[in-house]
């Protein structure tokens, strides 16, 4: 029998935690025992959180949640079973800031001090104002990336940065990669911060431990058949410090068997660690 992992965390976006709930997002989650869940695309307000997860395994589970300006957009949150050190939803970074898409939380974990952070980037538009403000997010996000960086070179206290990306980093990222070289979400200025990620600082989890692709997808439109016929992109990511990575045993993508038992368009990404 596989040993049981020392930490084990799930990063999804619901598309709305009270349809994600209504549809059997909270039981799935249930079921794959996780100790933390990075939650994005929440759609609600903290009271609304709070009554989605009333009656449920989760409703004396501590909740870290910022909510967007508007209502019913973006929302990020993080659960854990166990009290939070310390939780922070403002960073002193103006684009990042206040937009309800960035969370992070100091926790005491199996694996010593360790800080998660619960990040959804927009979703933009090229060559529109929304592809600007994608941007601007992606500048602040680096900043803060690097400060992340030092201090757990500093301190010892790793870090894990789970979310919706909003982009897909290679060609084996995306199924019809050649169809969407001019969309949002595969434009090289996009997947440049990526690489620069990924080059030294941060070790992108579900791709060192999801093998060398195409997929494993995280991410299919609701429209048309790509869920079926796995015409998805691998936007949603776990990024660790080397030294939490090292100890990373498993990446999976909990896709869901058929369209009918979908409870968002995304797909949670797990992973185990010793």
């Amino acid at each position: 029998m596989p040993r049981k992992p020392a930490l084990r965390v799930i990063t999804i976006n619901l598309n709305g935690i009270r349809a994600a709930a209504r549809r059997g997002g909270l039981d799935w989650l249930h079921a794959a025992a996780p100790q933390v869940i990075c939650m994005q695309e929440v759609r609600a307000t903290d009271a609304q959180v709070a009554e989605t997860l009333a009656g449920t395994p989760f409703e004396t589970w501590h909740v870290a949640h910022t909510e967007a300006p508007q209502l019913g957009r973006a929302g990020v949150a993080v659960l854990n079973a166990q009290p939070f050190a310390a939780v922070r939803d403002h960073v002193r970074i103006d684009d990042v800031d206040g937009l309800g898409r960035w969370i992070e939380v100091d926790i005491e974990s199996p694996l010593g001090p360790l800080t998660v952070v619960s990040v959804y980037i927009h979703t933009g538009e090229a060559n529109t104002p929304k592809q600007v403000e994608k941007y601007a997010f992606l500048e602040g996000m680096d900043a803060r990336l690097k400060s992340l960086a030092s201090r757990a070179t500093r301190t010892g206290r790793e870090v894990l940065v789970c979310g919706d990306f909003n982009v897909a980093h290679h060609e084996v990222d995306i199924k019809n990669w050649k169809g969407n070289r001019e969309s949002a979400g595969f434009l090289p200025e996009e997947r440049a911060y990526l690489d620069r990620w990924f080059a030294k600082q941060w070790v992108d989890l579900g791709r060192t431990l999801g093998g060398p692709g195409p997929g494993p997808y995280t991410w299919w439109s609701w429209r048309g058949r790509g869920f079926d016929t796995d015409g998805g992109w691998r936007i949603d990511y776990q990024v660790a410090t080397p030294r939490l990575a090292a100890r990373a045993q498993t990446a999976t993508v909990g896709k869901a068997p058929t369209y009918a038992e979908r409870w968002s368009d995304h797909a949670p990404l797990v992973v185990d660690f010793a």
